[in-house]
């Protein structure tokens, strides 16, 4: 049975001894006396205060306790009281059972609405996902449900729709409002091989695209997914909160015992009377807002997270971020546009970029985009290629018409013969902030090629906001070193590490450790080992599944000043965990000893059923705390000239 139904059946048959109480002193009696009381009880002990007891006998077999063990001991002991004195004709508190059944149901009833609140960020994505696609099937446009398109379907999306699923634009162009997705408020214009995101809206053109990720793997249905795991985990301070409930129960136990022996047996108060005080501190002790502390902040901090397209996978990096002192940073793609284009050839132009083009087809780096496009530009057919092979760290070598030719870095031209005048060219370039690559034919560089991929408009902003919040920026790239700190003068970091080997980027995040927590900010694959060593990993949302998986945190719009808004995010999240959990141990320490009768004689005491109302609220007030999390300002800088 529901918390919700539980709550309004122990509320109904209460009413009726609340009116008893009320009207006693005007001579009005409740139909039946005690016995009319007993059944009421009864049956709320039975329905709705069940559960309870089921629960705490549950722990008690595994040798443990939990918030239940003290909810099912205070209302037993009154209900169980209450059947003696009846019997023996004292006087009753079946009341006292009741009520506190029905003011810890109504604490629930409260949490269980404000945390599906809290949680309605996952329900609102699943919501966004479009229900049909326009696909072409059989030489014509047809309306499919969603579940029935698959990848490689062209997808037609007409002004106003929403695109079904992940694809690329095969035909058309149009702008795409991806707000609802990465929480980008600007429109996006999109053209032939741009991108798409499914639940994202068409604004004011028709389009055709090609479906790339459907189903489960579409990026709005991996949000769901990482939110959803977010919202469930727990950060690792929860495992001292468990620590410290496990240990309460049974002290409130003895407390509640020692508090009953001092009120009966050395203060002489009468067996109602000490039973009264020792119900209450059982009841007021219970630590449930202790226990909701940590997962209703988590909960609110992840989904709001999600509006803002900032993931925040699991409660271990909220509390990682509160003590980074350096925050790494991967170039090309994360500081850089990650889009380099041939800005100068030396030496012969149509021999260099035909070597070039040749031996870079078979090569997956970014650069070797670059040198073919500039060579399809300038219609230069690359030559055959044969023996291709890469060197790590270095570049690519292959037989080129019967020549052995190697394309690559500075790294690569230290085992080939440069001509000064060449050397001098490669210094120049590289001052200019451009990425040299070298050309070489039979051991003999013929020619440069220089590319250069500038920094995001976003980037000199994101590092500014980061270096105000006291923290240390570096670079860590396999880029040379020139080139690379004219990149980092350019956005403001404060340390570049040049020269990298894709295998060493983890090795260098591991000696940044030794002077405290790490974030390190990446997007390709060769990023992956040092997201994963990084006390908190950051990908981008542009980068490779590889990297989004090892990452902590995953910035959807791929905007680098999210790196500060999660930061300050998870900060506040965390902060509010630590503010809960005060105000759940504040609570606990001041009630008990209000509870146990420690203030009676200056007419301040507690009894069973208001220490079960001022529980409820506790609780309230701690879920409350956590929803607020949701008007909290994230910090916003204002912009750089």
């Amino acid at each position: 049975m529901s918390i919700s139904k539980r709550f309004w059946i122990s509320l109904i048959l209460s009413l009726p001894m609340l009116a008893n109480m009320l009207l006693m002193p005007f001579g009005w009696m409740l139909p039946g006396g005690a016995w009319t009381q007993l059944v009421l009880t009864t049956i709320i002990m039975v329905i709705s205060a069940g559960p309870f007891v089921q629960s705490a006998w549950a722990s008690f077999k595994k040798h443990h306790s939990n918030m239940d063990t003290l909810v099912a001991v205070g209302t037993a002991t009154a209900y169980l009281y209450s059947i003696y004195a009846m019997v023996t004709n004292q006087a009753v508190f079946f009341e006292s059972a009741a009520f506190v059944t029905t003011f810890v149901l109504l604490g629930q009833v409260f949490e269980e609405r404000m945390r599906n609140n809290a949680s309605n960020a996952v329900e609102k994505l699943v919501n966004l996902q479009a229900k049909h696609a326009e696909v072409y099937r059989d030489g014509q446009y047809v309306q499919l449900p969603i579940d029935e398109v698959v990848a490689g379907d062209l997808v037609r999306v007409k002004p106003g729709q929403k695109i079904p699923v992940d694809g690329v634009i095969v035909e058309g162009h149009s702008t795409v409002d991806e707000s609802m997705v990465t929480g980008e408020s600007m429109p996006v214009a999109k053209k032939t091989s741009d991108a798409v995101i499914g639940a994202t809206i068409n604004s004011d053109g028709t389009f055709v695209f090609k479906a790339s990720k459907v189903g489960g793997d579409t990026m709005l249905a991996q949000i769901v997914e990482l939110v959803k795991k977010a919202q469930n985990s727990h950060a690792p301070i929860q495992k001292l909160t468990d620590k410290v409930s496990d240990i309460f129960v049974p002290v409130v136990m003895m407390l509640a015992i020692a508090t009953f022996l001092v009120w009966y047996v050395f203060l002489s108060a009468s067996l109602a009377q000490a039973l009264i005080f020792a119900v209450a501190v059982v009841v007021i002790a219970c630590p449930c807002a202790l226990g909701l502390a940590t997962p209703t902040a988590l909960m609110v901090g992840t989904g709001r997270g999600a509006k803002m397209g900032i993931l925040i996978k699991n409660g271990e990096v909220l509390e990682a971020v509160n003590d980074v002192k350096t925050v790494v940073f991967d170039k090309t793609g994360t500081i850089t546009v990650g889009q380099p284009r041939v800005t100068d050839v030396v030496g012969n132009q149509s021999r260099v970029l035909a070597v070039a083009a040749g031996l870079e087809e078979s090569s997956e780096h970014p650069l070797a985009t670059a040198i073919l496009k500039r060579a399809q530009a300038d219609q230069i057919e690359a030559g055959p290629v044969t023996d291709f092979h890469a060197i790590e760290g270095k570049g690519v070598e292959a037989t080129v018409a019967g020549q052995h030719a190697l394309v690559g870095n500075q790294k690569l031209a230290a085992d080939l013969t440069v001509s000064p005048a060449l050397q001098q060219q490669a210094a120049d370039l590289q001052a200019a902030a451009k990425t040299v690559v070298y050309v070489g034919v039979d051991q003999e560089v013929i020619g440069l090629i220089a590319i250069q991929d500038e920094p995001k408009a976003t980037s000199k902003q994101a590092i500014a906001d980061l270096k105000a919040r006291g923290l240390k920026t570096v670079m860590l790239t396999g880029d040379n070193e020139r080139v690379a700190q004219a990149i980092a003068n350019q956005v403001g970091i404060d340390e570049v590490i040049a020269d990298v080997l894709p295998g060493d980027k983890a090795d260098h995040v591991q000696a940044l450790q030794a002077d405290g927590k790490v974030a390190f900010v990446g997007d390709g694959i060769n990023d992956a080992p040092a997201l994963t060593v990084a006390d908190v990993g950051i990908a981008m949302g542009s980068g490779t599944d590889v990297a989004i998986d090892a990452g902590g945190i995953v910035l959807v719009k791929n905007d680098l000043r999210d790196v500060d808004r999660a930061l300050a995010l998870s900060r506040k999240t965390f902060n509010r965990i630590k503010l809960n959990l005060f105000w759940a141990f504040i609570y606990n320490v001041l009630g008990i000893p209000v509870a146990a009768g420690v203030f009676f004689s200056i007419g301040l005491s507690l009894s069973p059923e208001l220490a079960g109302l001022a529980m409820a609220f506790s609780s309230l007030s701690v879920v409350t705390s956590s929803v607020l999390l949701n008007k909290a300002k994230i910090t916003s800088r204002p912009k750089l000239a």
